[in-house]
């Protein structure tokens, strides 16, 4: 555990109690603040009695003692309209924070660090897993954490000279305001959480926030190839700041960039660092920017390049994330649940030439309309979830075999019957879980464990 002492002998209130909250108000109590608590469920009460926080409805609290108001990401700060809680500690003049400006706040405590921040629309979690990879393939310490899912404030502080790599949301930058990161990593900016955010306008300017948080002597790190990096990269640069901007369309003179699978650092030589081609856990173009951000971030970091590149082909990739979880009967099955819109399929899809798609869920606004180029890799449709009906009429007027199956066993199933030799199944549903599944997780843990069945059936 981190302590905060931030707010010794004070009353800190905490609103929204999973794992960050609990993280929170464990965190501040051992730092010798008052803390009480409140979730509008009842499950999070009964973690928080577990570890002994005082509850309170925050409709009883007198704001005008409360130092601060630590807010889970998850409850709506701004959009579609602040909760009650917010609006009473923002009447009172109560600063609303999250756990990471703790954090922040707790920093001057802890052994002399660095820290990198990786934000973006699509690919943070596999960035950050890979940044945290890379500096210990290079000998440092790291820790990955925040949005990846390990609450920053339950970890034991790292030794000197250790890295946090710290992965956030749009919903945690909007908490956080104290944070000095060495490096920050702007991966992409396209459409998601807008409910969250109002309009589009706002969502870019969430993300970009990170950059005002650092010192003059900081790295930005920008993904060049959506609509929004440019921008971002000539209004840093305008501002005078070291960054460094990332591209996988092709050989760049400035930045790193990554053509045909060579990454090419500018800064440092003509001759590519290394290919990236066969590193399975990063293929693709989406996964050739994870890699160059991440390469540009230890690099900033001030790792050598040879020690990166090795760490880059050692890399073990993550759970949901283009995993590939056995190869049956020659069929190789790809597990992406973690792309729940559009966007993250379209980098899936992009992969491969042909393949066994298995889509559908509870679909994102815009559903799987930009896909459309994409549709000629597509052999077979296995369509689940409530989006089954609408994206079969948008694939079958595209001209692609399409099955309603319903559910992701009847999918796998199905599939398996398909498919021969050299064949991929991918699950990537461009749409969330919620109509079947709590979570990504969950459902890619199914598909895994359909595909472990399927593989004993076969060798039976």
């Amino acid at each position: 555990m981190i302590p905060v002492t931030a707010y010794q002998d004070r009353a800190v209130a905490v609103f929204g109690l999973a794992r960050s909250g609990i993280a929170a108000a464990r965190a501040l109590m051992a730092g010798g603040a008052s803390v009480t608590a409140w979730d509008d469920g009842a499950k999070g009460r009964d973690a928080a009695q577990a570890a002994g926080v005082a509850l309170a409805d925050p409709a009883t609290l007198d704001w005008s003692r409360q130092t601060a108001l630590v807010l889970s990401p998850g409850v709506p700060l701004t959009h579609p309209q602040p909760h009650p809680v917010v609006v009473a500690a923002k009447a009172a003049g109560c600063p609303v924070i999250g756990d990471i400006d703790l954090f922040a706040q707790a920093e001057p405590s802890l052994p002399r660090h660095d820290v990198a921040v990786i934000t973006g629309t699509n690919g943070k979690s596999t960035t950050t897993a890979l940044l945290a990879h890379l500096v210990q393939a290079c000998g440092g310490t790291s820790v990955a954490c925040g949005n990846i899912g390990t609450p920053i404030l339950d970890l034991a502080p790292l030794p000197e000279g250790g890295v946090y790599v710290i992965e956030m949301s749009s919903y945690q930058i909007d908490l956080t305001a104290h944070l000095k990161p060495a490096v920050t990593i702007l991966l992409n900016t396209t459409p998601d959480h807008l409910d969250r955010h109002g309009d589009m306008a706002n969502y870019v300017a969430v993300k970009r926030r990170i950059f005002g948080w650092q010192e003059p002597e900081g790295v930005a790190i920008v993904g060049m190839d959506d609509e929004y990096g440019p921008g971002a990269v000539a209004q840093l640069r305008q501002a005078g700041r070291k960054v460094v901007p990332v591209t996988v369309t092709g050989r760049a003179a400035d930045g790193v960039s990554v053509d045909a699978a060579a990454l090419y650092d500018a800064e440092l030589s003509a001759e590519p660092i290394l290919s990236l081609a066969g590193i399975e856990s990063l293929r693709g173009r989406h996964n050739w920017q994870n890699a160059a951000a991440a390469y540009a971030a230890a690099r900033a970091l001030g790792f050598a390049p040879a020690a990166i590149a090795a760490g880059l082909r050692s890399f073990p990739g993550l759970a949901h994330r283009m995993e590939v979880v056995g190869t049956v009967s020659g069929v190789r099955y790809v597990n992406d649940s973690k792309a729940t819109n559009a966007d993250a399929t379209e980098r899936a899809l992009d992969s491969f030439e042909r393949v066994h798609w298995i889509v559908g869920g509870k679909a994102k606004d815009g559903g799987i309309d930009s896909l459309a180029p994409w549709f000629p890799r597509v052999t077979r449709a296995y369509l689940i979830g409530e989006a089954q009906d609408a994206f079969a009429l948008v694939l079958e007027a595209a001209g692609v075999a399409v099955e309603r199956c319903g559910t992701l066993d009847n999918a796998v199933t199905s599939a398996s019957r398909h498919t021969g030799e050299g064949d991929v199944v991918l699950l990537s549903p461009a749409c969330a879980s919620f109509d079947q599944y709590p979570n990504f997780e969950v459902r890619g843990d199914r598909f895994r464990a359909l595909v472990a069945q399927l593989a004993s059936e076969t060798a039976a």
